[in-house]
């Protein structure tokens, strides 16, 4: 399975997240973390890591076509299970190494068409003509992670649409604080995935920045395990009668989670998209994250 994970303003947590998502992945399943952000990677200067192998490493082999499990000898381990293929630093060496990455014939790809295998790609922020455009196309799930503020919500509304027609299942992820979850439904006219709190000590864990030894919980890990196995497919979704009024009405919830009003560390998914015959997925306000 591959999960895109990016944003469209700012840094809401992208990378913090994609790591979070992939450390509540189910343990049976090989996880791995790709730095696919077009402006460079974070992973190795947070967690002290080798500058290689990695994503030019990988990038170089796959020039010429190879078995997609060469990507497990690009990438590293960290605690607990996952392994991270961390991007170049420097953004021309990141694009360089994405624009043989992407391509329709990548080990990537046959990596996560594997049922034993999940990879978590972090786009980081997607600016119109995005090297990472490639990866969202060929995912099976998009995350679409933003802020909440004025600011952030402005330029997500002029590129949420566009984005969701892209992705074969788009989900709307809002971080942090800032206005409200129903009053940005209601705005935007679509439904949101999961609110990941305002949560500093939880996400230390995923900067490199932790006391040894302290434990990993919070709003964050409890956000991410529930969206995990969520899509994973460990928990099922059930529709739900008390779905706000101006919430999109095919909108699904986690059972356990209330819907009415939603909590900073709610979750609601979106159930995967209807067979195509031509017409939008149309929700309560008439708008859709495709159309």
């Amino acid at each position: 399975m591959l999960i895109a994970l990016a944003s469209v303003k700012a840094s809401p947590g992208v990378t913090t997240f994609a790591l979070a998502l992939a450390a509540s992945w189910p343990a049976n399943v090989r996880r791995v973390v790709v730095e696919c952000d077009p402006a460079g990677g974070d992973l190795a200067q947070r967690f002290g890591l080798a500058a290689s192998p990695g994503l030019l490493s990988l990038a170089a082999v796959a020039r010429q076509p190879v078995d997609p499990d060469v990507v497990w000898s690009h990438a590293q381990p960290l605690p607990g299970g996952i392994e991270v293929i961390p991007g170049p630093s420097g953004g021309h060496q990141a694009r360089a190494a994405l624009s043989t990455l992407t391509s329709a014939a990548s080990p990537l790809y046959g990596i996560a068409r594997r049922p034993t295998a999940a990879m978590f790609a972090d786009c980081g922020r997607l600016d119109p003509g995005s090297s990472a455009e490639a990866v969202i196309r060929h995912a099976d799930v998009l995350l679409l992670i933003s802020g909440t503020y004025s600011d952030e919500l402005a330029h997500l509304a002029t590129r949420v649409h566009e984005l969701g027609r892209m992705a074969t299942r788009a989900c709307l992820v809002l971080a942090g604080r800032g206005h409200p979850t129903h009053e940005v439904e209601r705005e935007l006219g679509i439904p949101v995935m999961a609110r990941i709190p305002y949560d500093p000590g939880a996400a230390e864990h995923h900067t490199g920045r932790a006391a040894p030894g302290r434990r990993r919980t919070g709003g964050l890990a409890r956000v991410a395990s529930v969206v995990a196995r969520t899509l994973s497919g460990e928990t099922p979704c059930e529709s739900s009668p008390s779905v706000p009024a101006q919430a999109p009405t095919f909108v699904q919830q986690v059972p356990g989670i209330p819907a009415q009003p939603t909590a900073a560390s709610g979750v609601r998914v979106l159930p995967p998209p209807a067979p195509h015959n031509g017409h939008s997925h149309a929700t309560a306000s008439g708008k859709d994250i495709r159309s």
